[in-house]
């Protein structure tokens, strides 16, 4: 197997509007596929630091990719 396959698949679920931040960031980028934009922000997430651990009782909708507003829209953090 050469070192570029990947042989892992792994699937995520996404709103509309998560996977527009998602495009918009890919585009914006230059990135050239949806997997390398999102390898990149796994990437980019992994290598940071001063996140807190999650909570016992936690929920994967407890953790989106945008934040809500005051006024109940959703926005992105940026990058």
């Amino acid at each position: 197997m050469s070192e570029l396959e990947r042989p892992q698949r792994l699937q995520i679920m996404l709103t509309d509007e998560e996977l527009a931040a998602l495009e918009n960031w890919r585009f914006d980028k230059r990135m050239p596929s949806r997997s390398a934009a999102v390898r990149e922000l796994l990437r980019r997430g992994l290598a940071s630091d001063g996140f807190l651990t999650a909570e016992t009782g936690s929920r994967s909708r407890d953790f989106g990719v945008l934040s809500s507003t005051a006024d109940g829209e959703s926005s992105s953090s940026g990058d």
